[in-house]
């Protein structure tokens, strides 16, 4: 059910983009346009192709949800730790197949994938507002590792 993403995925994954970036849309209209997606067709065929940055999908016939990763490493670091680390840049599970387990597959595939590789951790960023996602992520349990803060200092609308 779960495999890496092949270029015969890209539209389908294409429409899942559109359904994550309407989530952070509604959430962040300042920060996020409506009605697009944050890669092209040509990237995500060039994201598949690279190991560092491995994407699965949950197939049954059709995709019913993806998680895109990347894997990094801190090495000889004057402060840090040596670490590699699988961030989960986007899970995302189609609207249509929300309660039926599809984002707990695709997260346990991706914590037993960064385990096998020999990863610290997983990390991964939640937009403030998204409380479906936090709740979901908790269950999986996952804890917060950092905050981050802002400062909103003029108006988008005229930009």
């Amino acid at each position: 059910m779960i495999r890496k993403a092949e270029k015969k995925d890209i539209k389908r994954i294409m429409e899942l983009l559109h359904q994550v970036n309407m989530v952070h849309h509604v959430i962040r209209p300042d920060l996020f346009k409506p009605h697009t997606t944050k890669y092209n067709e040509q990237e995500l065929e060039t994201i598949f192709d690279d190991e560092r940055n491995p994407v699965f999908v949950y197939d049954e016939g059709t995709v019913l949800g993806h998680a895109f990763c990347q894997i990094s490493e801190v090495r000889n670091h004057c402060l840090l730790q040596d670490v590699k680390t699988l961030y989960i840049d986007d899970i995302c599970v189609d609207e249509q197949a929300r309660g039926k387990h599809v984002g707990k597959a695709l997260y346990e595939f991706v914590r037993d994938y960064a385990q096998s590789i020999g990863c610290y951790n997983i990390t991964l960023n939640v937009w403030e507002g998204n409380d479906a996602a936090q709740n979901f992520y908790k269950n999986m349990g996952m804890q917060v590792q950092k905050t981050g803060m802002e400062t909103i200092l003029s108006s988008n609308e005229n930009k």
